[in-house]
C-alpha cells in the first residue's frame, strides 16, 4: 500500500520501479531508497529519493557509499549484507510508487501491522549528500554540506 504523508529525509522506504521506466533505468520492483527531502508545498506527493542495492560496485566510485547493514532494518533480506547507495541515480517520484517497509509484526495492543520508520542520522546522510553531489558531478560542493 502506497504511502499517504510525506516521509521524512533519511528514512528507508521500498520503492516500485517496475511501471514506465525501462533498461538502463532502474526497473526493479521493491528496490529499498533513502528519502534525500523534505515535504515541500509546492512539491506536493513527490518525493526525491536515491536507491541502495546489495551488489557491491565495480568500480566503487565517489558516488557510491557503502551503507553498513546496522544502518538497515533489522529483518531477513536487509541483513544479508551491506548496502550500496546509488548516488548516480536520482529519482523524483510519486507516492503511488513509494511504501514503508513492513516488520513482519503485529502491536500487540492494537493487532496494526508495524513498520520500519527510523532514520538515518545527520552524519550519515551527510556522506548519502555528498555521494549524491558527486553523482550530478557537483562533487566540489561536497565540503559545504
Amino acid at each position: 500500500m502506497a504511502i499517504t504523508i510525506h516521509p521524512s529525509p533519511g528514512q528507508i522506504l521500498l520503492c516500485d520501479f517496475s511501471q514506465g521506466f525501462r533498461e538502463p533505468e532502474m526497473v526493479k520492483s521493491k528496490r529499498p531508497v533513502i528519502v534525500l527531502t523534505g515535504a515541500s508545498r509546492f512539491r506536493p506527493n513527490l518525493v526525491t529519493i536515491v536507491p541502495l542495492s546489495t551488489k557491491e560496485p565495480d568500480p566503487i566510485m565517489p558516488y557510491h557509499y557503502q551503507l553498513p547493514r546496522n544502518c538497515m532494518p533489522q529483518i531477513g533480506r536487509f541483513q544479508d549484507s551491506d548496502s550500496w547507495v546509488k548516488g548516480d541515480l536520482l529519482y523524483t517520484v510519486g507516492f503511488h510508487r513509494l511504501d514503508l517497509i513492513r516488520l513482519g509484526k503485529r502491536d500487540p495492543n492494537t493487532g496494526q501491522r508495524l513498520y520500519y520508520r527510523n532514520r538515518l542520522g545527520r552524519d550519515r546522510m551527510r556522506e548519502i549528500y555528498s555521494s549524491v553531489l558527486h553523482g550530478l558531478n557537483l562533487g566540489h560542493l561536497s565540503e559545504h554540506i
